[in-house]
């Protein structure tokens, strides 16, 4: 078979990177995805060698200090700093190494805490951020910014960025001080099941409305975008087009594990933004759409989670 080319996945350790390497289109591609400790990407001298080196025709950046509403609120100084360090060294590393192509992947909470939903592209730096987690989305936006920069000033370099909805799915982190929403929901229910608990707290009232896609689901967005990435635009979501309430999640993940007791919600605790819902016109322009069902990524997720657990 004939490759692409040599692909540097950063975060390939991450549960981003991990669906990417699985995914039946990564072997198109040469795939370099370094640990840590074999690419420390706070460290810029080291990251300006490592693409000395192996000179990767193209570049995505995957990495990141990542967590759920809890460790964002907590750790607000180590989201910012982390997460701009490793953005600026990864993208100038490989703009000054002469890397031709760079997607870079973004989040959601990178737009505005009042934006109306559904959210586009050009809302970005419109408005006041959430605050709970303002430093990780400053962070992505200067990636974001640095990339439409770097195009800017010359349109051979292909630096591109997308901004994934939600992600939930295999390999994620279930850890409820560490996790999202779904898998931290996962965990839960997989407790009060077999402890056979009869109520669930849920944070808030549950009305709080969130998209999440399926981790193999962006994989194959993000292969496909890195095969002909000039097709894309400078920047583009990679969502659903549709929301689930926060209540909603917890149903469909009880019907997954097969939990029926009842939920009661603590209203002193933190929710986020009420809503953060894709525009996906960009994304239909292009050509894709998600193929995995809600239940269905629940229940891979599930079994991925018992795998884990039991083992």
């Amino acid at each position: 078979m004939i490759k692409k080319g040599t692909l540097l996945l950063t975060g390939g350790s991450g549960m981003v990177g991990r669906n990417i390497l699985e995914h039946p289109l990564a072997v198109d591609w040469e795939i370099l995805a370094p640990s840590s400790r074999d690419l420390d990407l706070t460290d810029f001298a080291s990251v300006q060698k490592y693409l000395g080196t192996h000179s990767p025709d193209l570049v995505v950046h995957a990495a990141g200090k990542v967590g759920g509403i809890q460790a964002n609120i907590a750790q607000p100084v180590s989201f910012l700093e982390a997460n701009a360090a490793m953005g600026r060294n990864i993208i100038m590393a490989a703009y000054q190494s002469g890397v031709p192509r760079f997607l870079n992947l973004a989040s959601t909470c990178v737009y505005p805490r009042a934006a109306a939903n559904p959210l586009s592209e050009d809302m970005i730096l419109t408005g006041e951020l959430e605050p709970t987690n303002e430093g990780y989305a400053l962070a992505k936006i200067m990636a974001i910014r640095l990339c439409q920069y770097i195009r800017r000033e010359n349109q051979e370099f292909q630096y591109k960025t997308l901004i994934p909805c939600n992600l939930f799915g295999r390999h994620d982190t279930f850890d409820p001080k560490h996790s999202h929403l779904l898998p931290s929901i996962i965990h839960k229910m997989y407790i009060a099941k077999t402890e056979g608990q009869q109520t669930v707290e849920i944070w808030g009232d549950g009305t709080a409305r969130r998209e999440f896609m399926y981790a193999v689901d962006v994989a194959d967005a993000i292969l496909k975008a890195a095969a002909d990435i000039s097709a894309i635009p400078d920047l583009m979501n990679v969502g659903l087009g549709h929301d689930h309430s926060i209540n909603d999640y917890y149903a469909a993940v009880a019907r997954v594990v097969g939990w029926d007791g009842k939920f009661s919600h603590d209203l002193t605790k933190p929710t986020g933004m009420k809503q953060k819902l894709c525009s996906t016109k960009r994304l239909s322009n292009w050509g894709w759409s998600a193929p995995t069902s809600l239940d269905e990524g629940i229940a891979h997720t599930y079994n991925h989670y018992l795998e884990r657990t039991i083992s």
